[in-house]
C-alpha cells in the first residue's frame, strides 16, 4: 500500500471513529435523560462514569448492545477515559518481604502484669494470651510472624504491643468469630506496633481488627492486603483512635468493603496516617458522630481503584484539617469528599474543612466535596483543590481562602518515608 493510500485509510478510520463517537455522545445523553435518574441529576459524574450508565442501560437490548457499546468505546477513546477493563486489572498486591526477625528489645523487668508471647516463650500464641489476660495486661509480643493466630479479647483494660521491628500476623484463612484476625470485645484497649496481613471472612468483610464495642486507641500499626483494616460495631458508646499507622492494598472489590470502615460509634480520630490503594471501597467510611481527621495522607495512586476516598454517610461533626487527599483515575465515583449521602443522622451536623489539598487526577473533572443538601454548617478555609473539579455544597456554605491550582495528570504526590515491603 502506498503511503497515500495509507494516509488515506488511517484518515478514514479517524473519521468513522468521529461519527461513532459522536453517536456515542448522543446515546449517552438519550439514555440519560430517559433514565431520569436522581443520581444522575443530583451527583455530577465524570463523562467515564456517564459512559458506564449507558453501557448498562443498553444491557438487555442484544440490537442496541450491538451497535450502541461500539459508539461508547470510541467516544470513551476520544476522552481519554479508562475502560471497564482497565479498571478492572488485576489488582496487584505486592508480596510480602522476608521478615527480619530481629531479636525482641530486653525486657523491663518482671511484673505481675505483663504476659510475654514469642516462639520461645512459655506462651507461644497469642491467642493463649488472649486466654489467660486479666484486666490491666499489657501482652508483649516478640518479633515474627505469627500465622492463623487469630484471637478475641474480651477485658476491661489492656494493652497488646509488639517489642520488635515487625511483628506479623498472618491470616491464611483463620478469623475470630469469623469477623477479624482480631476481635475487641469491649473494655480500654490500647493496639501497638502490630502488623494485620490477609483477613478474610466467607461475608467478604475480614478486618484485622474488628471492634465490638469500647475505647481503642491503634497506634503504629499496619493493615495490609485485607478485605478492610479496622471495622467496628455500631456501638454509640465506643470510640476509635487511630494515631501513625498505614493501611494499603485494602478491599475486596465489590465496594462493600473499605480501608476503615466506622459504624455509628459516638467518636472517630486519625491523625498521622497513611491510607492508599484501596480496591473498589473507599479509603475512609464514617458513620461516628464526632469525626477529626488530621495530618493524613488519603492517596488512590495510580494503581488505586477507590471510590469516595473519605465519606460521612449519615452527617456528623467533621473536622478535617491538614490533609493531603488525592482521588486516581481508576476511582469507581467522581466524588472525593462525600458528607451526608445517605440522609442526616445526628442532631448536631458540622463539615469543617481547613487546610486540606484535595487532588483530583481524572482528567474530565469531578466533585472536591459533595454534601447533601439538610441541617448541615458547611465550612471550608484555606484549603487547595488541585485538578479539575467543583465543590457540590448548599448555597449558605462558607468559603472562605480556599484556591485552586492546575495538576498534571499522571503525577502523584510521593510517597511517605515509611511504606509497605
Amino acid at each position: 500500500m502506498t503511503g497515500a493510500a495509507s494516509g488515506a485509510v488511517r484518515r478514514s478510520r479517524r473519521g468513522i471513529g468521529c461519527l461513532l463517537a459522536l453517536f456515542g455522545f448522543g446515546l449517552v445523553v438519550v439514555l440519560g435523560l430517559r433514565a431520569g435518574s436522581a443520581a444522575l441529576r443530583d451527583a455530577p459524574r465524570s463523562p467515564g462514569e456517564m459512559i458506564d450508565h449507558a453501557e448498562r442501560r443498553l444491557v438487555g437490548h442484544p440490537r442496541l448492545q450491538r451497535w450502541g457499546v461500539p459508539m461508547l468505546e470510541e467516544l470513551r477513546v476520544a476522552l481519554g477515559e479508562p475502560s471497564p477493563a482497565e479498571r478492572a486489572l488485576p489488582f496487584a498486591v505486592p508480596p510480602l518481604a522476608p521478615n527480619p526477625m530481629q531479636a525482641p528489645a530486653a525486657a523491663a523487668a518482671d511484673d505481675a502484669r505483663v504476659i510475654r508471647v514469642g516462639p520461645t516463650r512459655a506462651i507461644r500464641t497469642i491467642a493463649e494470651a488472649a486466654r489467660r489476660a486479666v484486666d490491666g495486661s499489657v501482652i508483649e509480643i516478640d518479633p515474627g510472624d505469627y500465622h492463623r493466630d487469630v484471637a478475641v479479647w474480651d477485658r476491661a483494660r489492656l494493652t497488646i504491643r509488639g517489642r520488635g521491628d515487625r511483628v506479623r500476623l498472618i491470616a491464611d484463612g483463620a478469623s475470630a468469630e469469623g469477623k477479624a484476625i482480631w476481635v475487641v470485645r469491649r473494655g480500654e484497649v490500647t493496639i501497638e506496633n502490630i502488623e494485620f496481613v490477609g483477613a478474610r471472612v466467607p461475608d467478604r468483610n475480614g478486618a484485622g481488627i474488628r471492634l465490638e464495642s469500647g475505647q481503642l486507641l491503634v497506634r503504629q500499626c499496619r493493615f495490609y492486603a485485607s478485605e478492610s483494616g479496622i471495622i467496628t460495631a455500631a456501638d454509640v458508646r465506643s470510640t476509635l483512635d487511630v494515631e501513625d499507622s498505614e493501611f494499603g492494598f485494602l478491599g475486596q472489590g465489590d465496594g462493600y468493603s473499605h480501608g476503615i470502615y466506622v459504624g455509628a460509634i459516638a467518636s472517630f480520630r486519625l491523625v498521622g496516617s497513611y491510607l492508599h490503594d484501596g480496591n473498589a471501597g473507599h479509603l475512609v467510611k464514617s458513620r461516628a458522630w464526632k469525626n477529626v481527621l488530621a495530618y493524613n495522607r488519603l492517596i488512590d495512586g495510580p494503581a488505586g481503584r477507590s471510590s469516595y476516598e473519605v465519606e460521612f454517610p449519615n452527617g456528623g461533626e467533621v473536622e478535617m484539617v491538614a490533609n493531603v487527599v488525592e482521588q486516581g483515575r481508576r476511582s469507581r465515583n467522581s466524588v472525593i469528599v462525600s458528607y451526608a449521602a445517605e440522609g442526616y443522622r445526628y442532631a448536631t451536623n458540622r463539615l469543617h474543612l481547613r487546610a486540606n489539598v484535595i487532588v483530583n487526577d481524572g482528567r474530565w473533572g469531578g466533585t472536591f466535596v459533595h454534601v447533601a443538601p439538610g441541617p448541615a454548617k458547611v465550612e471550608l478555609v484555606d484549603n487547595l483543590w488541585a485538578g479539575g473539579g467543583r465543590l457540590d455544597v448548599p448555597p449558605g456554605a462558607q468559603e472562605s481562602g480556599n484556591r485552586s491550582a492546575d495538576w498534571p495528570y499522571d503525577i502523584v504526590v510521593p510517597p511517605p518515608m515509611k511504606v509497605l515491603p
